[in-house]
Order: structure tokens, then sequence, then C-alpha cells
């Protein structure tokens, strides 16, 4: 399923070639078997096994829309209502937003499943991903180069299709 593009998931979902939940539990098991890249900071498991069940209800009653059931990976520096937002700081390592930024309630609102919060550098201040509370991010492609930018656990996760 890693290798399917967006619009493959998409269709996929809609005809019942599988379900939301199968296909969360699925980014989930990769998340799990690359931890050794440090993209992501949180894994939001069982939230995001919820949204895929609610997605796969919305999905049976025909009133789903594109991105319904479709997993995604947040940058951790968006807010995200009731998860650890840190912004790959030490001194908001225990901070727990409390609303979501508007880009997360787009995806909310769309439908989207979040599978977690992904590494970056800290307050996205750095052009390498290697300054990150949290530890550097691994190119899955080279681990021993960086991934780049203030953005590396995005480009890593979904270089590593870890997410779609």
């Amino acid at each position: 399923m890693h290798k399917k593009t967006l619009s493959e998931l998409a269709a996929g979902l809609r005809s019942r070639e599988f379900s939301s939940f199968d296909l969360t539990q699925f980014f989930l098991d990769r998340i799990s078997q690359h931890q050794d890249l440090n993209a992501f900071i949180t894994v939001s498991a069982e939230s995001a096994l919820q949204q895929a069940q609610t997605a796969d209800q919305l999905l049976a009653a025909g009133t789903a829309g594109p991105l319904t059931g479709i997993p995604i990976a947040q940058k951790d520096i968006f807010c995200t209502l009731g998860t650890k937002t840190s912004c790959g700081s030490k001194m908001l390592d225990n901070f727990i937003a409390p609303y979501d930024a508007t880009v997360v309630e787009h995806f909310n609102s769309a439908g989207a499943v979040m599978l977690g919060k992904l590494n970056m550098d800290e307050f996205a201040m750095g052009s390498s991903n290697e300054n990150s509370f949290y530890g550097p991010v691994r190119n899955p492609w080279a681990t021993d180069c960086v991934p780049g930018g203030s953005s590396g656990g995005s480009a890593a996760a979904i270089a590593a299709r870890l997410a779609p």
C-alpha cells in the first residue's frame, strides 16, 4: 500500500478494497519498523485508529470527502489539540496544545487521519534537521546524509513512505 499514490489510496478506500483502519494500521506498522530514521517525535496510534474508524463510517455512508480516511503526518510546529507540540525543542517537550492550528483544522475537517507529529530543527531554524532536541533525522536513502531543511522529518517520512 505504501507505493500507491494518494489518488489510488482514495479510490481503494471508496471501492472498499481496504478500510481506512487497515490503511492506517499499515502505516503505523511502517513507522514502527523505521524508528531508526527518527522522523517522528510523536506517533498518535490510538487517536489515528479512532479517526480511521470514523472515516470508515463516513465512507460507508457515502458522505466522505476526497481526503477522508487518508493517513497524514503533521510537522511538529503545528499545534494539534491534546497532542504534544514541541517544535523540536526541549523547552516545549511537555507542551500539549490547547487548540488546533488552521492547517490541522482543515485536515481534520477533510477527514484525514493524523499518524503523528514529525521531527524538525528546533523552532524550524536550521537547514539540516540535526538540531532537534529529539536527535537528528536520518535520510532513508543514505543514513549518513541529512534529509535537509527544517522539515527533515517530513522529507524522511515521505521518502521512506511512512505516510502517503
